[in-house]
């Protein structure tokens, strides 16, 4: 029995890959390497995993329904770990089309996979940005999330919509993970610190949005990896407590749980340009910008629920994730330039 997991050639679905392959396990992987950013980063995690004697890869699209459906037949999948889809709030502005083909089509595609092959768990990636314009802090559960300020977040909040639904349709086991900016080596080129490592590098302006009044909830690659499969060694159960006349948002009466996992020690923006400065020994030019339209000024996660059900408790300070981030750059593209 195997371990699905989608995206593998990302970020977050190569270390996942990763660490599930170092304790022995049945790897199934799904990817469309489609060029949001560079492939060839894409095909260097792939080639890690293959390092293991792994090879099985399916490159199939999520909105492809024949092609998932043919991957899904070839294996015994056991948990399904989805973490595909067109992530990236500000893109959402400029091909909205991707994300309904990637975020709902192809969740949909996800969930028929699950439900015709009785897959034990379906472990899929929620997201910060579904508390949108919510500004109480830290983010909870149990908070409202019905205003969504991106249309990534929008379709964050409709997976688990979604995923309820199988859950009291079909008794199909799910958990949604609401991930809170994560970093690390291997990470996505489009996100924050790499482009600010990157820019800085060059001596060039990084761009400073909000003028710098702004916070993230920074989690570390290996933290959020070893929340991810804790959580997916648990498979959802029903709450037998649960009740329609005060609905706990979290929970439900069906095989069905939402949980924050994030680092739950927001820091500024300033921060964390101060600490990828110290780790490269360069100061950054700043050029600062107002507020871009789908941004969240401050996030900070609350996970005492996750902490209270798999043991979760993030380790990896700031400057230390920084670090080894700057060091894994380093080496990446000192070994590519030669």
């Amino acid at each position: 029995m195997a371990y699905l997991v989608t995206g593998i050639a990302g970020f977050i679905g190569a270390a996942v890959a990763h660490k599930l392959l170092e304790h022995g396990e049945q790897v199934v992987g799904v990817d469309n390497l489609n060029d949001y950013y560079d492939v060839g980063l894409k095909r260097d995690r792939l080639r890690i995993l293959k390092s293991f004697g792994w090879d099985a890869f399916h490159r199939v699209d999520l909105a492809d329904r024949t092609g998932m459906a043919r991957a899904c037949r070839k294996h015994q999948i056991k948990v399904v770990i989805h973490l595909a889809a067109q992530a990236g709030v500000r893109y959402s502005l400029e091909n909205p089309a991707a994300y309904i083909d990637s975020n709902l089509v192809g969740f949909g595609n996800v969930l028929e996979c699950c439900r015709h092959h009785r897959v034990s768990h379906l472990v899929f990636a929620s997201s910060s940005s579904v508390y949108g314009a919510n500004t109480r802090l830290p983010f909870s559960e149990q908070h409202n999330v019905d205003h969504p300020v991106s249309l990534y977040g929008a379709t964050k909040k409709a997976n688990e919509l979604m995923a309820h639904s199988y859950a009291h349709l079909f008794g199909l086991p799910c958990t949604g993970l609401r991930f809170f900016t994560v970093y690390g080596p291997w990470g996505r080129p489009d996100m924050a610190l790499f482009k600010f490592c990157r820019a800085i590098l060059a001596d060039e302006v990084i761009p400073v949005f909000n003028s710098g009044n702004m916070s993230r909830d920074f989690t570390y690659i290996d933290d959020i990896v070893e929340g991810i499969i804790r959580v997916a060694e648990q498979p959802a159960e029903p709450d037998r407590a649960w009740s329609g006349d005060c609905p706990d948002p979290a929970r439900s009466y069906a095989p069905y749980r939402i949980f924050n996992i994030g680092n739950s020690h927001p820091e500024t923006l300033f921060t964390y340009i101060e600490a990828l400065e110290d780790c490269l020994g360069r100061k950054a030019k700043k050029e600062f910008l107002p507020m871009q339209a789908g941004d969240m000024q401050n996030t900070f996660a609350d996970i005492s629920a996750l902490n209270q059900a798999v043991g979760f408790k993030p380790s990896t300070p700031l400057y230390e994730g920084v670090r080894r981030f700057v060091e894994w750059y380093l080496n990446y593209y000192h070994a590519a330039a030669r």
